[in-house]
């Protein structure tokens, strides 16, 4: 005959099960917390938490973040972003948009204590607030700050990495994590891109900023996005600075047409909703 299971054990062994899954959800929640607690700009003790949303992959293509950014088992990956109300880093938005297109993304948006108060737009721009899984369920921590900094800053690893400071770097790093590989020319045009967005088209004199636009019409007549025929970081942070200096409406033919492609796409079209 065989041995009949008593009960009780049965009943003990799912408890036990039941306590490691909650173990084991709790550290990862000690471990995310533990690194925005040890980064110095985000100073979580004073921080008033808005909302959290999460994001679903919609293409299963992603590339490998443990590869990427390291192997860390049993704690989420958290990038924790630093940014000015004054000044919406839109870039960034629009790039958070897309990561959430290729992996399973834990958004977060905070207002730190130095703010005295944040438009209701950029309070819920990760969208509206939905359920919330447990912390290792997600691919990857995605949690922005508004606070009072005079440019962008960025903290990924606590014990390794220096802070990363400017949209342009952070534009950069979150756009590696799609994991595309260009040759050397093209990731020398993509960068030359970048700078002059940031540094000539948004910073720039009125002078620089009508070379720019001469400079890009002139690139967009010949190639469907900035540099080649997809889009790069490029392009989204040139849009960012046009929206962002008030330049879209006289900006050239060409250039127009590019801005009308780039709004054509979900995060394009869902950061233009924060500008109205």
């Amino acid at each position: 005959l065989q041995e009949e299971v008593d009960p009780s054990l049965q009943a003990l062994e799912s408890r036990q099960e039941e306590i490691l899954k909650r173990l084991y959800e709790l550290k990862s929640a000690v471990d995310g917390l533990s690194k925005m607690i040890q980064t110095p700009d985000a100073d979580f003790d004073v921080t008033n938490i808005i909302q959290t949303v999460e994001c679903s992959p919609l293409t299963p293509n992603g590339a490998d973040l443990d590869l990427m950014l390291g192997k860390d088992y049993g704690a989420l990956k958290d990038i924790v972003i630093n940014a000015n109300p004054s000044l919406p880093p839109l870039s960034l938005l629009v790039l958070h948009s897309l990561l959430c297109e290729r992996y399973k993304i834990l958004s977060a948006v905070h207002t730190h204590s130095s703010v005295k108060s944040v438009p209701e737009n950029l309070l819920k721009c990760f969208g509206e607030q939905m359920k919330q899984q447990p912390r290792h369920e997600y691919q990857l921590g995605f949690t922005l700050i508004w606070k009072d900094v005079p440019k962008p800053q960025m903290k990924f690893s606590i014990q390794t990495m220096c802070p990363i400071e400017g949209e342009g770097n952070i534009a950069r790093f979150l756009f590696s994590l799609f994991g595309q590989k260009y040759n050397a020319v093209t990731s020398t045009l993509i960068d030359s891109w970048v700078d002059t967005a940031i540094f000539q088209l948004r910073e720039g004199s009125s002078k620089e900023k009508g070379a720019v636009l001469r400079s890009m019409n002139a690139a967009l007549g010949k190639t469907s996005w900035l540099v080649g025929n997809e889009l790069t970081v490029a392009d989204i942070v040139a849009w960012s600075a046009l929206q962002q200096t008030g330049s879209a409406n006289t900006a050239p033919a060409n250039v127009q047409k590019w801005m009308r492609s780039c709004e054509n796409l979900a995060p394009f079209s869902s950061v233009m909703k924060l500008l109205k």
